[in-house]
């Protein structure tokens, strides 16, 4: 209990975790009062209008010149929209030349570089092309829904065949992949801080204090938990924060914001992994400051498994298009993927019970064989100074007690 409220203690207090914890909440606050305020004494902000030339050889292409922002501005000849773009009357031009129906092509010209072009203006010109060959075919109110996006509006119904509560959406992804990230950062920042602590404490020669009133067990016990309760203490400083912020930003910024969800069991499900992803890391440093003479080197080793908390954030994207890939029923299972992956996919995908059930086994059960074996290696390597033992020796210690 003693180290349990030492290292608690040690860890809220310090500059770097306090500063986690405040960060997300502090900064929407400041974000939705900036936005008040400036909504409240900004000018409407003025829609500016950008004008594209274009030169029509094929003829017919003379309606529908305003789209939008963009105005159409017909020229003669392309030497004429040359000019024009070079003297900063329009911004580009396009030539729509007179086999325009059977090859489909349109020559486009601008004097900046570009990788491609921009989806909004190839829209405005491809709606500017579709209008003009419909008009005079179908009603003005057809080629408007023609040229207008599809205005698909899906609905999600639950297996009762009534509407579920929880539609899914970009909406639904946005506060766990936040706090994906969150605690991707937050587990690699406390396995900084136990591995630091470790490493000082062996090289201080502290530890040969502390191990002559407590036993390996109890030291490594409660740094473990002194470590996962600091990490509740942030999990529910967030998860009491979302609802609320939420609450302010739809008031205040409407539209999209509005959408956003809470997926459902998410705070249960928050807390759990949460507190097993910091057990899990906690452990995995404890095992790494136990093998490492100092605690550079334990910095150095401690990266191999933060880094692997980082990949589900890294293919992220992928899950947007393969949802129910098998890949993300690994990642979610395995123990130090688990935590994150299963936050993102709360947001994405539904989860089977069965993959969640053993998805927190394996995690309960490494936290408790990773835990053994550090503790374990503690005890070999507990007066190690110098050098770093290799893997092979680590192995035949490990079984040789």
């Amino acid at each position: 209990m003693l180290i349990f409220r030492y290292e608690f203690l040690n860890t809220i207090k310090r500059k770097g975790f306090i500063i986690m914890t405040l960060t997300v909440p502090v900064l929407a606050l400041l974000a939705i009062g900036v936005f008040q305020l400036i909504s409240t004494t900004g000018a409407p902000p003025v829609i500016e209008t950008t004008s594209i030339g274009y030169v029509d050889e094929s003829g017919g292409f003379d309606r529908y010149t305003a789209q939008g922002t963009i105005e159409m501005i017909h020229f003669d000849t392309p030497d004429d929209a040359t000019v024009a773009l070079i003297n900063g009357e329009v911004s580009e031009y396009f030539v729509i030349k007179a086999d325009y129906i059977s090859t489909g092509v349109i020559n486009r010209y601008i004097l900046e570089k570009e990788v491609e072009t921009p989806p909004a203006i190839a829209a405005v010109i491809k709606n500017f092309i579709t209008s003009n060959m419909l008009a005079g075919k179908v009603t003005p109110e057809t080629v408007t829904l023609i040229t207008a996006p599809l205005n698909l509006v899906v609905t999600r119904l639950a297996e009762t065949g009534e509407v579920a509560t929880e539609q899914g959406g970009y909406g639904n992804v946005i506060i766990p992949g936040i706090f994906g990230l969150l605690l991707a950062l937050s587990l690699t920042l406390s396995s900084s801080y136990l591995v630091q602590g470790l490493g000082d404490e062996k090289e201080s020669r502290l530890i040969e204090v502390l191990l002559s009133s407590v036993s390996t067990r109890q030291l490594l016990l409660g740094k473990v938990l002194g470590l996962g309760t600091a990490g509740l203490v942030q999990v529910v400083v967030w998860l009491v924060s979302a609802p609320l912020l939420l609450t302010l930003a739809s008031a205040s910024f409407g539209g999209f914001i509005s959408m956003i969800q809470l997926p459902a069991n998410f705070l249960i499900l928050g807390i759990v992994y949460f507190i097993l992803g910091y057990a899990l890391f906690a452990a995995l440093s404890a095992g790494v400051g136990a093998i490492s003479p100092n605690a550079r080197e334990g910095q150095q080793l401690s990266m191999i498994y933060t880094l692997f908390a980082f990949v589900p954030l890294w293919f992220s994207s992928l899950m947007f298009i393969f949802p129910n890939s098998p890949i993300w029923v690994v990642l979610t299972i395995f123990p130090v993927t688990a935590p994150i992956a299963a936050m993102l996919r709360l947001g994405v995908s539904d989860i089977a019970v069965w993959e969640l059930a053993v998805s927190i086994a394996v995690l309960v059960l490494s936290i408790i064989g990773i835990l053994f074996l550090a503790i374990r290696a503690f005890r070999i390597y507990l007066l190690m100074y110098g050098k770093r033992p290799n893997w092979g020796e680590i192995i035949q210690n490990l079984r040789s007690g």
